[in-house]
């Protein structure tokens, strides 16, 4: 068991360093949530937050939304174990430790009713692309008529532009500079590695590892605006597009029938 007060600590610490990283984060957190508020079309919506994390979108859409249900989906022991120690007394919200990779995952949810819509922020693309494509095609399944699918990530377009690609990065990228002239304080990298240094954390950093979560991060396509398009187009999703954009970072959203 984490106390609170270190798991808040270091949810503090991965806002922080997340923040670095995408300035316009709160900005995309608030865009996925204006769109479940108009999606939901009542006050108590069921909303899946997919790769969860330690709960940092299902808190803020709680906050908004008081008489929502969040089930925040993850297989990372250790961010599930700090959300759960830091917003257990959170009406609401519940950690479910569930892998997105494998098929049925959904079963494990135990579900009353359909969702009304399905979340995420920065996790989808550390899918690979046949585990994205039975993702979508299993929230298709589950989600109610009219539900949604709001992603919120990195996603680049297919090289049809390189040079308006290159030019549109490199104005991310002044602008970052302008903005952190002095570099960013933590890295994700860092933070990880001052997790595994803490001993409060060390069997959940040990068990994280013997999942292997990220095992199939590096090289899978779903970085690629394209690859999440295709997936929800064969999936059933009937509209697709991008509902907020800052360059790559975007708010996709998939809308089924009804």
């Amino acid at each position: 068991m984490i106390s609170q007060e270190v798991a808040r600590t270091w949810i503090e610490r991965w806002d922080a360093q997340q923040q670095a990283y995408l300035p316009d984060r709160e900005d995309r957190f608030t865009a996925i949530i204006d769109a479940v508020e108009g999606i939901a079309g009542r006050p108590d919506p069921l909303v899946l937050d997919l790769g969860s994390g330690p709960g940092s979108l299902a808190v803020r859409l709680l906050r908004r939304l008081p008489e929502a249900t969040v089930l925040a989906i993850d297989a990372d022991p250790l961010t599930l174990a700090l959300g759960r120690s830091a917003f257990g007394n959170v009406t609401g919200l519940e950690f479910c430790d569930l892998d997105l990779r494998t098929a049925g995952w959904s079963a494990g949810l135990r579900l009353e009713r359909a969702p009304d819509a399905a979340v995420s922020t920065t996790a989808l693309h550390w899918l690979p692309q046949r585990a994205l494509g039975a993702l979508y095609a299993e929230l298709a399944r589950i989600l109610r008529p009219g539900g949604a699918l709001l992603n919120g990530d990195h996603l680049s377009e297919d090289d049809t532009a390189p040079r308006l690609q290159r030019l549109e990065r490199a104005l991310l990228q002044r602008e970052e500079q302008r903005r952190f002239p002095g570099g960013h304080a933590e890295s994700w990298v860092d933070w990880w590695a001052a997790a595994a240094a803490d001993p409060a954390l060390a069997v959940l950093h040990a068990e994280r590892a013997a999942r292997e979560v990220e095992s199939e991060h590096h090289g899978s396509p779903a970085g690629r605006l394209s690859v999440h398009v295709r997936a929800l187009q064969a999936a059933g999703f009937a509209e697709i597009g991008t509902l907020w954009q800052r360059g790559e970072n975007r708010v996709l959203c998939g809308l089924l029938p009804g």
